[in-house]
C-alpha cells in the first residue's frame, strides 16, 4: 500500500504527534508499505520524508504550519497518487491536501491529536473560538474516516458533529521506559537520596500545560511541608522556560532530554505531575506510568481512558486545582501507596506496544482504500477490501445531481461503505429540470456516478434506474439496458423471502405533477429558492453557535403532506401494488422517508439526498428497513 502522511509536526520535533508519528511510519515501512511523509519545515534528509516552506503558529505552541499550496499537492498526486492519504494535523496545510485529495478521488484519512479551540482560547484568541470548532468539522467532513487516541476524544469530536470517528491508542516502548533505568547517581545531582520525594514534569514549557500552576502547588507543598524534602524536576523546553527559571529557582530543570536520558530521568522520579487538559493524549503519562510512576493529572479527554483513579494514578476534576493539590498532599505522605500505584501503572502499559497500535492504524487504512486497490504480498495479489456493510439490496431516490443541494458525497460516502448485489434507483438520480435552467454539476456529482459504476465493474452489482419526473428526459431511452445496468419506468423486485415489490418513483401518483407539470415546475423554483434560504439561514445559525435547523424540510413537509392528501398518494400507491400482484411498493417522490403497512401492503419511501439522506436496505434475510445516513455514519465504528 502507498501511503503519503501530510503533517505540520514530524521529527525532529519532540511533541506527542510528532513521536507516535514515527513509530507509526517505521511500523508501516516495516510492514512492506510504501510511506512519504510531507512536513512543514525542513526535512532533516531523511528518506521518504519531504519538507516544505511553514510557518511559526502565532499562538505560540512551538509548532510551524506547512504553507504547501493546493496547485504543489495536485501536482505532486497527479503525477503518482498514493492509494491513501492520513493528515495528522489541522493545519492549513492539512485543510488544502484533504481538498486536493477529494478532487482526485483519492481516500483521505484525518488525524485529531490536540484542541485546538482550545489553545484560541489560552492564547487570548477566545472570539475565535466558535470558528475554530467551524473549522475542525469543516476540515473532517471529506474524510473517510478520522482517528483520535482516546474514547473520550472520539465523544468530543461526535459531539461538534463530526461522523466516523474511529479510536486508536497509543503505544509505549516498555523496554526503553521503565523502572530499570532508575539512576541513584542522577538522584544524588538533583539533591534527592533514598528517602526525598521527587516530583517530576515532562513536556513542552508552553502555557496550554499548564505548568506554572502545577509548579505553584509544588512550592505551596515544599513550604507546608519543611521536614520533608521534596524536590522539582522539569524536563523539557520551550518559550516559557526563563519565565519559569526565574519564578520557581529552586526547581531542576533539565532542558529538553531523549533517548537513554529521558529514559533516567523518569525512572528516578517518583510522582509525575501532568497538568495539560487540552491534548488528546499524554505520551508523557503512558511513559511515565511505564517507567513506574504513579501519575497525577486532570480527569480529561488525555486521562479519561488511561488512568483508573485510586488504583494505577490520581485524577482531579477539570481546574479543580485545590483538588490536584489534596492528591499531590495525599501521594507525598504514602511511601508504599506510591510504589503500589507504581506498580499497576506498569502493569497496565505492557499490553500497549507500538507494534499493535501499528497493526490497528494498517487495519484503519485498509477499510478506506476502495475496492480496486491491491496489495502484493509475496507476489500474489490480494485484494483490500472496505470494511463494510453487506445488504442484498439497497434503493435510493431523489439524490437530484445537477442541483446546488445534492447530497453526492454524502451519498457516495454510504455507497462506499456497502457491499450490495442489487442497487435501485428510484428516479430524480440526475435532475434534467435543473440542469436545462443553467443548473451546477460539481465533481461531487461525477465522482458519485464513478463510484457507482466502479461498484458495476469490481464487484458485480447490478443497478436498475427507474426514470422520476426530473428525469423524465430518460421517456426517450426506456426500456434501454446494457449489461448490469438497466432503464425503466418500473419494476418489481423479488425479496429474498420470495414477495414481490413493485418499485416505482410515484410521481404518476401526485395530482400536481401528472395534471399541471407548469405548476410542479414552479414549485421545484420555488424549493429552490427555499434551499437557498435556508443555507443562509443555517449559516447564520452556525456562526451563533446553534444547531442545524431545517425550514425548508419543515415547510416542504407540509406542503407535501397536502399535495399527498389531495392525490391520496400512498393510497393509490397500495392500489396499484395490490392491482399488479405484489406483497409492497418502495417509491420515493415525496422527499419522505417511510417504512408501514397500509391496509395488508407494506409501503415502504426512500427518503432523499437533498436533506433527509435515507436509503430503504434489503438485508439478507428479506427484511427491509429504513436507514438514515446520520444514524448509520455514526455506528460504523461501534
Amino acid at each position: 500500500m502507498k501511503i503519503e502522511i501530510v503533517t505540520d509536526t514530524y521529527a525532529p520535533d519532540a511533541n506527542g504527534t510528532a513521536v507516535s508519528l514515527g513509530f507509526l511510519v517505521k511500523g508501516l515501512i516495516a510492514k512492506g508499505h510504501d510511506v512519504q511523509v510531507v512536513k512543514a519545515g525542513k526535512s532533516e534528509d531523511h528518506e521518504g520524508v519531504i519538507g516544505v516552506k511553514s510557518v511559526k503558529v502565532p499562538i505560540g505552541s512551538g509548532v510551524r504550519w506547512g504553507m504547501a499550496s493546493k496547485k504543489w499537492f495536485r501536482q505532486r498526486w497527479q503525477e503518482n497518487a498514493p492509494d491513501i492519504i492520513f493528515v495528522a494535523t489541522e493545519g492549513l496545510m492539512g485543510y488544502r491536501a484533504s481538498k486536493v485529495a477529494h478532487d482526485l478521488n483519492i481516500p483521505v484519512a484525518r488525524g485529531f491529536f490536540a484542541n485546538k479551540h482550545y489553545y484560541s482560547s489560552l492564547y487570548a484568541l477566545s472570539s475565535v473560538g466558535g470558528l475554530m470548532k467551524k473549522y475542525m468539522k469543516q476540515s473532517h467532513e471529506d474524510a473517510y474516516m478520522t482517528i483520535v487516541p482516546t474514547e473520550a476524544c472520539r465523544q468530543q469530536l461526535q459531539d461538534l458533529g463530526v461522523l466516523n470517528v474511529h479510536v486508536l491508542g497509543r503505544g509505549v516502548d516498555s523496554t526503553v521506559f521503565s523502572p530499570h533505568h532508575r539512576d541513584m547517581a542522577l538522584r544524588k545531582e538533583w539533591g534527592a537520596w533514598q528517602e526525598e520525594l521527587v516530583f517530576g514534569i515532562v513536556g513542552r514549557l508552553s502555557v496550554e500545560k499548564n505548568h506554572t500552576a502545577i509548579m505553584r502547588l509544588v512550592q505551596k507543598l515544599q513550604q507546608e511541608k519543611p521536614q520533608q524534602s521534596i524536590k522539582l524536576v522539569v524536563v523539557g523546553d520551550g518559550e516559557l522556560k526563563d519565565e519559569l527559571k526565574t519564578q520557581f529557582p529552586d526547581a531542576i530543570f533539565m532542558g529538553q532530554q531523549s533517548g537513554d536520558a529521558l529514559s533516567r530521568c523518569f525512572a528516578s522520579m517518583d510522582v509525575l505531575l501532568h497538568g495539560g487538559e487540552s491534548q488528546c493524549f499524554g505520551n508523557v503519562v503512558w511513559e511515565g506510568m511505564a517507567s513506574g510512576l504513579p501519575v497525577i493529572t486532570y480527569r480529561s479527554v488525555a486521562s479519561a481512558d488511561i488512568i483508573e483513579h485510586g488504583y494505577d494514578g490520581l485524577l482531579a476534576d477539570s481546574g479543580d486545582e485545590s483538588g490536584f493539590y489534596s492528591l499531590m498532599h495525599c501521594l507525598s505522605a504514602d511511601a508504599s501507596l506510591r510504589k503500589e500505584m507504581g506498580l499497576a501503572a506498569r502493569k497496565k502499559v505492557l499490553s500497549h506496544s507500538w507494534e499493535s497500535i501499528v497493526e490497528r492504524f494498517e487495519e484503519l487504512l485498509n477499510q478506506a482504500l476502495p475496492t480496486d486497490i491491491f496489495h502484493s504480498d509475496n507476489e500474489a495479489e490480494k485484494l483490500w477490501k472496505v470494511a463494510c456493510n453487506e445488504y442484498r439490496t439497497v434503493f435510493l431516490s431523489d439524490i437530484h445531481l445537477g442541483t446546488t443541494d445534492a447530497k453526492a458525497d454524502e451519498c457516495r460516502r454510504f455507497l462506499s461503505r456497502l457491499k450490495i448485489q442489487k442497487l435501485v434507483l428510484v428516479g430524480d438520480i440526475i435532475d434534467g429540470w435543473a440542469l436545462a435552467r443553467h443548473g451546477k454539476w460539481k465533481k461531487s456529482h461525477s465522482r458519485l456516478i464513478r463510484t457507482i459504476l466502479k461498484k458495476m465493474e469490481k464487484e458485480d452489482m447490478e443497478v436498475v434506474y427507474l426514470r422520476g419526473n426530473h428525469d423524465d428526459i430518460l421517456d426517450r431511452l426506456l426500456p434501454f439496458g446494457v449489461g448490469k445496468l438497466s432503464i425503466k419506468k418500473e419494476a418489481v423486485h423479488v425479496s429474498m423471502d420470495g414477495k414481490k415489490y413493485l418499485c416505482v418513483h410515484g410521481d404518476g401518483f401526485d395530482a400536481i405533477s401528472t395534471n399541471y407539470k407548469f405548476l410542479a415546475i414552479l414549485g421545484s423554483l420555488g424549493y429552490d429558492v427555499l434551499l437557498a434560504f435556508n443555507r443562509l439561514y443555517n449559516r447564520y445559525r452556525a456562526w451563533r453557535g446553534l444547531e442545524y435547523y431545517s425550514v425548508s424540510k419543515l415547510i416542504k413537509s407540509k406542503v407535501k403532506s397536502a399535495v399527498s392528501y389531495v392525490g391520496k398518494y400512498e393510497t393509490q400507491l397500495q392500489q396499484l401494488a395490490k392491482l399488479r400482484g405484489c406483497d409492497g411498493i418502495i417509491a420515493g417522490h415525496v422527499h419522505h422517508q417511510a417504512d408501514v403497512m397500509v391496509e395488508d401492503v407494506h409501503y415502504l419511501n426512500c427518503g432523499d439526498w437533498v436533506e433527509t439522506m435515507s436509503a430503504v436496505v434489503e438485508h439478507w434475510d428479506g427484511r427491509f428497513e429504513v436507514v438514515m445516513y446520520q444514524d448509520f455514519m455514526a455506528c460504523q465504528d461501534s
